[in-house]
């Protein structure tokens, strides 16, 4: 079955306990929805539909299941299901938050606590496209990746890998604080039948070893991810795909390239996350997180204060614009 894009379910429909209100997001492996429980409490909730595996149109609910792709998508759905199951098992401030998880409609639905918030990719584009040129602070890059691998810490406490860090997949609620979501260990899972899919891993931010099936993977991995994160942040645009930096690698001058906008410690600690051998990288985000919080937090003052400002109001969302009362939790499919 072909790449298509899915149908998403119909605003109002009752489900699991659940109305939904409308579709926030869709990818190639499911929607995500708002929806309100009979209280009117909000939440999001995260459909298992990869679209190259099923087929769903319009006024249906049930998703079409090519045969030759049961086993497959049967196989994600087991894991998208224990994913949804072991991620509710953890209660951390920087992840985020799964409430329950249901079957329904021949799939699996994960319902995830709704904040109000953006990500931290629109956040810095949006703080980009203000002021061109303008940077993002260290002390910011500190403080929310230092929160960031709290988060992490916890899920590979867990057992849990992330397989997906990158500014898309970290959300910052109004107050600034960063949410982990979007995790993408049940997408791995997928991937023994690459023909029938889409690849399971963002250029540039994923490790070499997920560009391959023979090598393994583990807290190394997300630390490059990790690493692949700040850089997108530090310079507006992701690192150069991992494949490629095996041919040609531009990543040691693009790092240094940044040197007069921020600390060489810094710098240091992206080179070392984007090491393209696992065995060279952090080999625990514990050991990651040491070295960043051995950074002195720069001044202020010596980062340019009026982007700094404006950083602040965009981080915070007081940039003075109104927004909908349902703006929250936008995820990536």
């Amino acid at each position: 079955m072909g790449t298509q894009t899915n149908a998403p379910l119909p605003e109002g429909l009752e489900i699991g306990g659940y109305r939904i209100v409308r579709k926030i997001s869709s990818g190639g492996f499911s929607i995500v929805y708002l929806a309100e429980d009979a209280a009117g409490e909000k939440f999001a909730i995260k459909e298992y539909l990869p679209s190259s595996l099923v087929k769903r149109k319009s006024g249906e609910l049930v998703p079409e299941i090519a045969p030759a792709s049961e086993v497959t998508f049967r196989n994600g759905l087991r894991c998208f299901f224990e994913e949804g199951r072991a991620l509710a098992r953890i209660f951390h401030p920087n992840v985020v938050r799964v409430v329950n998880f249901f079957r329904a409609n021949e799939t699996v639905y994960m319902v995830m606590a709704w904040e109000r918030g953006r990500s931290l990719q629109e956040t810095v584009l949006r703080h980009r496209a203000r002021q061109a040129g303008a940077i993002l602070p260290e002390r910011h890059v500190l403080r929310v990746f230092n929160q960031v691998m709290s988060g992490l810490r916890e899920v590979h406490a867990n057992r849990l890998l992330h397989l997906d860090l990158k500014p898309a997949n970290i959300y910052l609620r109004m107050d600034g604080t960063p949410l982990l979501l979007d995790f993408g260990a049940a997408r791995r899972a997928l991937d023994a039948e690459p023909q029938k899919l889409f690849p399971m891993y963002t250029p540039g931010f994923a490790a070499p070893e997920l560009y391959r099936r023979t090598q393994q993977l583990g807290p190394w991995t997300d630390a490059y991810g990790l690493g692949a994160s700040m850089f997108g942040c530090m310079a507006g645009q992701p690192p150069q795909p991992a494949d490629q930096r095996e041919l040609e690698d531009k990543v040691p001058a693009a790092i240094d390239a940044m040197a007069g906008a921020y600390s060489r410690a810094l710098l240091d600690i992206v080179t070392w996350c984007l090491k393209l051998d696992s065995l060279e990288r952090p080999q625990s985000v514990f050991a990651l997180q040491r070295a960043l919080r051995c950074i002195e937090v720069p001044d202020a003052k010596a980062q340019r204060p009026g982007a700094v400002g404006r950083w602040f109001d965009t981080l915070t969302g007081r940039s003075g614009s109104r927004r909908r009362d349902d703006e929250g939790l936008t995820l990536p499919g």
